[in-house]
């Protein structure tokens, strides 16, 4: 298992606007990562170090977002504000994921501004719907040249506070885990509210930047 990204939706600003703030408190752009057709959403993209990515997301008005998961997930959390959406976990085969859940992986794609197409499989995102702790994980399809941490930054993700508990993530991932885990530290707060993606760290070249 390897924590793939972390995604952080938009609030009332935009999604121009929240990566450019973003960019600044990290010392360093975001790009533009394109449209998901099947959630109906577009990012924006920060390559990290180690094979991982930082998401910015916003939510189209587009039939696919009122349909899919991840769009209402997305539609949910920006209603809220915006922030954290959740983290993300890449693994080589999903079948032990689906036959747990129950029902079979979606297809997910993206086009690059550029015309190109990045395709992906991904189950669990009803799971974050339901309890925002909860990764989702998902299965890389195309070639790994293209893939959003293929452009690999320097900016490392050191961290991640969860707000939530150890066990019902053990659970859901089907393993349990430490301090570290894919080696990021990985701290359980009790939640003040709603359970989710807390707050995340990054190792910078301003030092350490907490979001």
């Amino acid at each position: 298992m390897h924590v793939d990204h972390l995604t952080f939706a938009v609030g009332p600003a935009g999604l121009q606007a929240e990566s450019a703030r973003l960019g600044d408190l990290l010392g360093a752009k975001f790009r533009d990562g394109g449209f998901h057709p099947r959630f109906g959403t577009q990012n924006h993209i920060l390559p990290l170090a180690h094979d991982r990515y930082l998401e910015v997301v916003e939510v189209l008005e587009h039939p696919a977002a009122e349909k899919a998961p991840f769009g209402q997930a997305v539609r949910a959390r920006s209603e809220m504000g915006g922030g954290w959406l959740g983290w993300v976990i890449s693994v080589d085969d999903l079948g032990p994921f689906e036959q747990r859940l129950q029902r079979e992986s979606a297809l997910g794609s993206r086009h690059f501004p550029d015309g190109r197409l990045l395709e992906w499989r991904q189950i669990g995102v009803k799971g974050l719907l339901a309890d925002p702790q909860l990764p989702y994980f998902l299965h890389w399809m195309s070639d790994p040249s293209i893939l959003p941490s293929a452009l690999e930054g320097s900016i490392e993700l050191v961290g991640i506070e969860i707000a939530g508990t150890r066990s019902r993530v053990e659970d859901w991932l089907g393993t349990e885990i430490g301090d570290t885990f894919d080696g990021i530290s990985i701290t359980f707060t009790s939640p003040n509210g709603q359970p989710g993606l807390a707050a995340a760290t990054f190792a910078t070249d301003k030092g350490l930047v907490r979001i």
